[in-house]
């Protein structure tokens, strides 16, 4: 890790990164070697077997409720029951970051040129799907959630209320939760509870308002192609808010818990203190109440130390990743445990201890990269490989933390479509788990959009981490 002499003073770079006009080219895979990998780098091969296997409802995909009773372990390794479902809602594969996708073991990288799903989004932030397959994406700025239709069309389903979008802050992380066990109860999409039909389906969103950054819960109803919000509900309020340094995602993990990425709004000082929620990972049941066995009684916090993490994954066997945006150096991948402590103001990227190791009470990140080559947003998984959406970077990065096999003490790193995109702000796998979905973000203000932008994309992927 690099040490900071004053962390929380001047030099501060916006975390989404700047544009960089006139990079953009022709659409096609530009493949390479991550410069600042701070694991070995293995060799790779085509053709890994395609084994499935129980996965996760997380990072994207609606998550479906566990069954059984009593508080869910924060390392559990059994998914939630259910998991997505691997429904062809959309002719394109519809999307799904948890579920199929990481239920698929072995590496894989993308194919082929990127197709446009659909276009003249605003300012998109978050990528959220359903069981059937179904797409939701938000617009941070006017606070719209829109349905992604089969033909391409993208329409409003509803507005979030108390969006106050300023800089960074507005409309940001969105995930989908299916009630099967009455965690929550009441009516939706259609359904009558777990008791009386059709498991209700409620949409989750992380917002900035004219006070606080807070997660609200909104019933989902009607059908596809007709889907409209519920009046919504406060899940968790009072994560401080600032113009940038917001943080923002929030998804389902493995253990059917939610999990919320809250920046350190701009005060690097509470990122170590566990009275505050800024600059964490944070940890809540789907009504809000804390789990039991959080690392810190009585509080949300899951880990600490954290400058502005905006994505999050899971592993099948529930090993949880996060990625995070550092300041002037360092953008970090980081595997997450409870109770950790990843550094932050005090130190920033790779020190001692070596990658993912704990020494002086600071966990390393696993991968770094410089600031101008990622800027680090959306994050997803499927199989042995993980996707991480890159802003100032323009880039999609694959990382395999064991390379090409499981047997492998290596990590391999490779980065696609460099400018051709522009700014990439959320990855997710598609529900069939042949493809990723990926959204662009070069209509927020920092951006050179061209006609048609912002928009969703898809690729091809294929067996092999290279």
């Amino acid at each position: 890790m690099t040490r900071m002499a004053n962390s929380s003073l001047g030099g501060r770079r916006m975390d989404d990164g700047q544009g960089r006009p006139g990079r953009r080219g022709a659409i096609g895979a530009v493949a390479g070697l991550g410069v600042a990998i701070v694991l070995a780098v293995s060799g790779c091969t085509d053709g890994d077997p395609l084994v499935t296997q129980p996965g996760p409802g997380a990072g994207g995909t609606a998550s479906v409720a566990p069954t059984g009773t009593g508080v869910p372990t924060a390392a559990a390794t059994t998914p939630a029951t259910g998991g997505a479902a691997t429904g062809t809602g959309a002719a394109w594969g519809g999307a799904g970051t948890g579920g199929v996708g990481a239920s698929t073991t072995g590496g894989f990288h993308p194919v082929g040129d990127p197709v446009t799903v659909a276009v003249e989004l605003d300012a998109p932030w978050a990528i959220a799907t359903l069981p059937d397959g179904t797409v939701l994406v938000d617009e941070r700025d006017t606070g719209v959630v829109k349905e992604i239709r089969s033909d391409g069309s993208a329409g409003a389903i509803g507005t979030v209320p108390g969006v106050a979008a300023a800089g960074e802050g507005g409309l940001l992380g969105l995930a989908a939760y299916v009630d099967t066990a009455g965690v929550i109860g009441g009516t939706a999409a259609g359904g009558t509870g777990a008791a009386g039909g059709t498991a209700p389906t409620y949409l989750y969103a992380y917002l900035t308002t004219a006070s606080d950054n807070r997660v609200v819960r909104m019933p989902l109803e009607g059908s596809p192609g007709a889907f409209s919000l519920g009046a919504a509900s406060d899940v968790l309020t009072g994560i401080p808010k600032a113009s940038n340094h917001n943080g923002g995602r929030i998804l389902f993990g493995s253990d059917g818990m939610l999990y919320i990425t809250a920046g350190d709004a701009n005060q690097s000082a509470n990122a170590q203190n566990v009275e505050s929620l800024s600059g964490k990972i944070l940890r809540v049941t789907p009504t809000g109440a804390i789990p039991a066995d959080n690392p810190f009684a009585g509080s949300p916090v899951y880990s600490l130390g954290h400058r502005n993490p905006q994505g999050m994954a899971w592993s099948s066997d529930g090993t949880m990743y996060a990625a995070e945006f550092g300041q002037n150096t360092w953008d970090e991948l980081n595997v997450i445990t409870p109770g950790a402590n990843y550094g932050w103001p005090g130190v920033e990227g790779l020190g001692d201890g070596g990658p993912g190791g704990t020494l002086n009470g600071f966990t390393n990140p696993i991968v770094q990269w410089t600031t101008d080559e990622a800027s680090p947003s959306g994050l997803t998984m499927i199989g042995g490989t993980l996707f991480l959406a890159g802003l100032g970077g323009e880039r999609l990065w694959s990382i395999s933390p064991s390379g090409d096999t499981p047997v492998l003490n290596s990590t391999l790193v490779t980065n696609y479509y460099q400018g051709s995109l522009g700014r990439i702000r959320d990855v997710a796998v598609t529900a069939d788990g042949t493809g990723l979905l990926l959204v662009t973000n070069n209509t927020d203000g920092r951006g050179s959009p061209q006609a048609g932008d912002d928009r969703l994309v898809r690729v091809a992927l294929s067996p092999g981490a290279s």
